[in-house]
C-alpha cells in the first residue's frame, strides 16, 4: 500500500487557499481590504513555490509581491479613492470569457507536461545537468540557483534588479514623495 502524500495535499490547500482569496480579492470594493489581500496572495504563492522546491522564485515572490508592491499600491491609494466604482455587467462577462479561455489553454497544455521530478525532462537534461555538474569546480558556490543568479547569469540579475529600482523611483517620482510643495497663489 502506498503512503499517502503529505506534499500534494499541501498543495492542493495552498491552491485551494489562492482560489478563495482571488474571488474575494475580485468581489470587494474597499480598496485598502483589496491591497492587503493582494499582499496575502503573494505570501500564498510564494509557499506554494517552497512546496514545489522553488525557492529562488518563492523568496521573489515574498520580496516583490507582498512587500515592494504592496507598498507602492498602499502609497497609490493615498492619492485615490477607498471604494471602487462599480463596473457595468457586460465587462464582468466579458473578464469571465478570457479567464475561462486561458484557463482551458492552460489545462489542455497540462498533457504535454513532463512528470514532476521526471530526471528526463528538458529541464533536467540539458544544459541544467551541465549546471549541475560544473558549478562546484567553476564558482565553488554549494548552493547552483547561487551560483547561476551571481555567476552565469550575473549581468542578467543585475538589470533586473536595476529595472526593479527604476520602477520604484519612478512611482515615487509620480506620487511626489519627498518633492517640495508648491505654496498656493495669493493667500500665503
Amino acid at each position: 500500500m502506498d503512503s499517502f502524500d503529505w506534499t500534494q495535499l499541501l498543495d492542493y490547500a495552498l491552491m485551494a487557499m489562492l482560489l478563495a482569496v482571488g474571488v474575494a480579492i475580485v468581489r470587494l470594493r474597499n480598496l485598502f481590504a483589496a491591497v492587503m489581500l493582494m499582499g496575502v496572495y503573494s505570501l500564498l504563492s510564494a509557499a506554494w513555490f517552497v512546496s514545489l522546491d522553488a525557492v529562488d522564485v518563492a523568496f521573489t515572490e515574498a520580496a516583490v509581491g507582498a512587500g515592494i508592491s504592496t507598498v507602492l499600491m498602499l502609497g497609490a491609494m493615498l492619492l485615490t479613492a477607498r471604494e471602487a466604482e462599480p463596473v457595468k455587467a457586460g465587462r464582468h462577462w466579458a473578464a469571465l470569457a478570457v479567464v475561462l479561455a486561458t484557463g482551458a489553454a492552460l489545462f489542455f497544455a497540462i498533457g504535454d507536461m513532463p512528470a514532476y521530478g521526471d530526471p528526463n525532462a528538458p529541464a533536467n537534461a540539458y544544459v541544467g545537468f551541465d549546471y549541475l555538474i560544473r558549478t562546484p569546480q567553476e564558482v565553488a558556490v554549494p548552493n547552483v540557483v547561487t551560483a547561476v543568479l551571481a555567476s552565469y547569469r550575473g549581468f542578467d540579475t543585475f538589470g533586473e534588479t536595476v529595472v526593479i529600482f527604476a520602477a520604484g523611483l519612478a512611482v515615487m517620482l509620480l506620487l511626489g514623495f519627498g518633492g517640495k510643495k508648491s505654496k498656493k497663489e495669493g493667500g500665503e
